[in-house]
């Protein structure tokens, strides 16, 4: 198992290593969902380094795949790191990541810093 686990704001987080090849589609999720039962973690946290560029390119679907695996097996994803380059260039990801932000599956974060406020909020929310 590469990255580390954490706990952030009372819950179980596995922290990706940078380090590896980029997300291609759903069997990359698979990985990230192994890495995060064999850590017990609720929630994958996965550095933007880590999932490419096409990743950002909406239409190459890479994220639907990712995203849409982690989903089904119950995992749940923080993108972690500075997007905003990807967002100047796509209202469509700026929309994606608008509407993903106010859910509870998918979170993109600049920092654990901002994941941990984020699921400490959470967790008072109930």
């Amino acid at each position: 198992m590469t990255g580390q686990g954490l706990t952030l704001g009372g819950v179980k987080v596995h922290l990706c290593a940078e380090a590896g090849g980029p997300a291609r589609g759903d069997r990359d999720a698979l990985d990230y969902i192994a890495e995060a039962w064999e850590a017990d973690a609720e929630w994958i946290a996965v550095p933007v380094a880590r999932l490419g560029e096409e990743f950002f390119h909406l239409e190459t679907r890479i994220a639907g795949e990712v995203i849409q695996k982690l989903v089904n097996y119950g995992a749940r994803l923080a993108v972690v790191g500075d997007i905003a380059a990807h967002l100047a260039r796509s209202k469509a990801l700026r929309d994606f990541v608008y509407e993903s932000n106010r859910g509870r599956h998918v979170w993109f974060v600049e920092d654990m810093a901002e994941l941990e406020r984020m699921l400490t909020l959470r967790n008072r929310a109930g």
